[in-house]
């Protein structure tokens, strides 16, 4: 499969690094040109390219910047994009990091905020995921206690294509619903770096609040 990835922190070069080992045809892109990512790529035979160049011919791309970012990437960027791409949106809001944005102060959950600045529906995955599991924790189908992420968002089929490739890269996954319902998943939340199996996410996702702590607010 065709992935772009946009975004070479810990959640980008990760899934760098285990997309390229299961035999996907990785483009990795980051804010600062792809002349910076050449160690990423030679360890791991992804191709470097400009943010512009990232989603090109991509069945699957994943947009794992700040969200503070989000508004400064190139305007039709997905444009070439496969037909009916997933887009994965791996952000979180962290107010200290990104300023105050009053939409989610006032209860948009991020993921729709993100959906609305590049213009293309997203399926909201990784966001509460530890980055160093992605490389660790990956077991085989059917593993007892296998770890699962929670995956929300409203297009079924890029959804279903989004949770069949977290369960090749060795994870479960839990349906979270909506995008509308994917701030039961954000900063603060029971299911917010929640290692447990489906049934623990599942429990984690009830339980959560819609109210933000005060951790996360501005």
């Amino acid at each position: 499969m065709k992935i772009g990835i946009i975004g070479a922190g810990n959640i980008g070069g990760n899934l760098t690094r285990r997309l390229t080992a299961l035999g996907h045809e990785v483009s990795v892109a980051n804010s600062r040109g792809p002349q910076t990512l050449t160690a990423l790529a030679e360890e791991t035979g992804a191709k470097p390219v400009t943010a512009s160049e990232a989603a090109k011919g991509a069945q699957v791309v994943v947009v794992t910047v700040p969200l503070k970012a989000v508004p400064d990437l190139p305007t039709g960027f997905l444009d070439g994009a496969a037909e009916g791409v997933a887009v994965i949106d791996t952000g979180n809001y962290y107010p200290q990091r990104d300023g105050r944005i009053a939409a989610i102060e006032d209860g948009l959950p991020e993921s729709r905020w993100t959906e609305q600045r590049i213009g293309h529906p997203v399926i909201k995955a990784f966001n509460g995921t530890y980055a160093q599991d992605i490389l660790d924790r990956g077991r085989p189908q059917g593993t007892p206690d296998r770890q699962a992420l929670p995956v929300a968002g409203d297009d079924p089929a890029a959804k279903q294509a989004v949770r069949d490739l977290i369960d090749e890269l060795g994870f479960d996954t839990v349906d979270g619903g909506g995008l509308d319902d994917s701030w039961r998943q954000q900063p603060g939340t029971p299911v917010y770096g929640n290692r447990g199996d489906a049934d623990a996410v599942v429990k984690a996702l009830a339980e959560a609040s819609p109210e933000r702590t005060a951790e996360f607010r501005a």
